[in-house]
């Protein structure tokens, strides 16, 4: 049972493992830096040595980076695209460096200047990072959710960037829900949720499906509206991810939380809600 959240690293870096111990994780995602600008202090020594020791500690398995917000690997902006494999390069490292075996990236935006150039760009920038970094971190490639000019939220695109791969047993996908929602894949039933990883199967292949981000969704179905919701409250619904996380393709897989933080809840009581439809008995 691999069932967490994304944990913030805030005070150091090691502390995203206290907070996914305390909220009961068994596998959890965080960033390695301030996920909101360029640059990125190094890490030092002390920092690695204190995050490894604690998640070996903690009997973790597997944990997941997650890129920052700003990087566009699909940018057709010069300037932009280099500055997002630079990321990316970084960020491969240091999930190296810390034991983190997922690498999880937004495809991003052609910026208006088409799906195929957007496409082009972000196995461009998979495959310099790839040359430029040597270690057992998979880059994951993460669906959006329709909004325009959005590369990644057809299955279609991701195969496509897949073929242009160099190195393809490096990379795989991390499927969002939410996004996938938005994007016109239902999740609402056991029906649907079958059609849909059929059509991913048959598309991009299941052997390629490493991580679930398990999101609810304010928008309706196909809406293009990347608005993450709590479990259950949202237009997927509580049923939708009861029969989810009991689809023998889904349930083995790590099943990371991205849901908001309000006044209706939080990370911990979306996670009990997730552990509650995990562990009911299957209709």
């Amino acid at each position: 049972m691999l069932l967490g959240a994304h944990v913030s690293i805030s005070g150091s870096i090691d502390k995203a493992v206290d907070r996914a111990r305390e909220l009961g994780c068994t596998t959890f995602q965080m960033f390695t830096r301030n996920p909101r600008g360029w640059t990125a202090k190094p890490l030092k020594k002390k920092e690695v040595e204190a995050f490894r020791e604690k998640f070996r500690e903690a009997g973790f398995k597997i944990a997941v980076a997650h890129m920052p917000y700003l990087p566009n690997i699909s940018s057709p902006n010069k300037t932009g695209h280099r500055r997002s494999v630079n990321s990316l390069i970084q960020e491969l490292k240091r999930a190296g460096r810390l034991g983190l075996r997922y690498l999880v990236v937004h495809v991003g935006s052609h910026l208006g200047k088409g799906i195929e150039v957007g496409i082009r760009q972000a196995a461009k920038a998979v495959n310099t990072a790839l040359s430029k970094v040597d270690n057992d971190v998979l880059i994951l490639l993460e669906n959006m959710a329709g909004q325009r000019n959005s590369v990644g939220s057809r299955f279609e695109d991701i195969r496509k960037i897949l073929d242009l791969i160099e190195d393809e047993d490096r990379v795989g996908v991390c499927l969002d829900t939410c996004h996938a929602f938005a994007a016109g894949y239902d999740f609402r039933t056991r029906e649907a949720i079958e059609s849909t990883l059929k059509e991913f199967d048959r598309v991009i292949g299941l052997k390629r499906l490493k991580v679930v981000h398990v999101n609810d969704s304010k928008g309706d179905l196909g809406s293009g509206v990347d608005r993450h919701e709590h479990l259950g409250m949202g237009k997927i619904g509580e049923r939708g991810f009861f029969e989810l996380t009991h689809h023998p393709v889904i349930r083995p897989l790590p099943l990371i939380l991205e849901t908001p933080v309000d006044s209706r809840g939080n990370f911990a009581t979306n996670l009990a809600k997730l552990k509650e439809l995990y562990l009911k008995e299957a209709l």
